[in-house]
């Protein structure tokens, strides 16, 4: 089940992404900074228990990122993180926003829901967000 996240979610958010930062693939971030971004939050639940979120970030009227995708590694592989961006881009849609990027190791996954790899030159959104891990800046129109 996907939801919005809530206030009783955060540390389990952190606890859902704290692996992929140890590892450089997502941004480590405080807790506070999970509380101050929680209404870009969803989750996703399995009997309970928070094994998946993902956020939507809103940097204009015309563009956003999927940010912050992580699913618990015994998890993967079961169409968790799918369901998760499906969800992103519904919100995403409800608020007019038409472009879509991240900024994503998993570039087969995005690939296929349809994204596309791009350079920071050609969409201009290095100025929008930087890349600071190194990854693959991801694009969709939806």
């Amino acid at each position: 089940m996907i939801r919005p996240a809530s206030a009783r979610d955060v540390h389990a958010i952190y606890d859902v992404v704290r692996p992929y930062a140890h590892q450089r693939v997502l941004v480590a971030k405080d807790l506070v900074e999970y509380f101050e971004s929680l209404e870009e939050f969803v989750v996703a639940e399995v009997e309970g228990e928070v094994v998946g979120c993902g956020a939507l970030h809103v940097f204009s009227e015309a563009i956003a990122e999927i940010r912050t995708l992580a699913v618990r590694d015994e998890f993967r592989g079961r169409g968790i993180g799918k369901t998760i961006v499906d969800e992103l881009e519904a919100r995403a849609r409800s608020l007019a926003i038409r472009r879509l990027f991240c900024l994503t190791f998993e570039v087969e996954f995005f690939s296929e829901l349809g994204y596309v790899r791009i350079n920071d030159d050609a969409a201009a959104l290095a100025r929008v967000k930087p890349n600071t891990l190194g990854n693959s800046r991801m694009f969709k129109q939806l």
